[in-house]
């Protein structure tokens, strides 16, 4: 039975794949790359920051080294962080669902622990959670399964008994090796239909995975 939801960060609980968009164009833009928002959702959308600058570095053949370029982009991050970035609609209403039916609750995210921190606490939502991993506390990022091994047992739960929540297909192969269930709440990418078929559901938004909580507890 379903009594730990693990929580994935961006494009999943806040509303950060437009904004690392924008930052990645600022990027390229220094090199004269046209770079379109249907470029970064087939190709860079879910990945990590060094794995999409050591694409742009190839792809484009950019003057510049892998150290530079993330120097660049990390004082990016860190204004967007500054600035902090919202919710995604549902979210606190998800929280206050959970808190009050005592499931618990994890954050499990590739991004590094003080940003993670940092946009939690502006959002005001970091005490709703009773773990968190981040990707430094991991070897293998996802789509490797490490980051929700770690949460579970970080709260001392059973995998058959974690619901993760995930808007990336690398997440969601994540959460399925960890021999969870998953939920994908898509943000700017739908999953394949192969990714697809190792969710339970697909939810259009947070309020809808209330929903499916309700319905699996009066069929428990």
């Amino acid at each position: 039975m379903i009594d730990t939801v693990i929580f994935d960060l961006d494009g999943l609980l806040i509303d950060s794949e437009r904004s690392f968009y924008e930052l990645d164009k600022r990027f390229l833009d220094r090199f004269k790359v046209p770079f379109s928002l249907d470029d970064y959702v087939t190709y860079h959308c879910g990945k990590t920051v060094n794995d999409n600058i050591k694409l742009f570095i190839s792809k484009y053949g950019l003057p510049i080294t892998f150290d530079e370029a993330l120097a660049i982009i990390n004082e990016e991050i860190k204004k967007d962080t500054e600035r902090g970035i919202p919710l995604k609609e549902g979210a606190l209403k998800l929280f206050m669902y959970l808190k009050e039916r005592n499931y618990k609750i994890a954050l499990a995210t590739s991004s590094v622990k003080d940003r993670a921190l940092t946009l939690l606490d502006k959002d005001g939502v970091t005490s709703y959670f009773d773990a968190f991993v981040f990707g430094g506390d991991v070897k293998r990022g996802k789509p490797c399964p490490d980051v929700f091994i770690k949460a579970q047992e970080r709260l001392g739960s059973d995998p058959s008994d974690c619901l993760v929540l995930e808007d990336s297909e690398a997440g969601i192969m994540a959460a399925h090796a960890a021999k969870m269930s998953v939920i994908c709440v898509p943000d700017l990418k739908m999953p394949s239909a192969d990714i697809k078929k190792l969710t339970i559901k697909i939810c259009p938004d947070l309020f809808a995975v209330i929903d499916h909580l309700k319905s699996i507890q009066k069929d428990a």
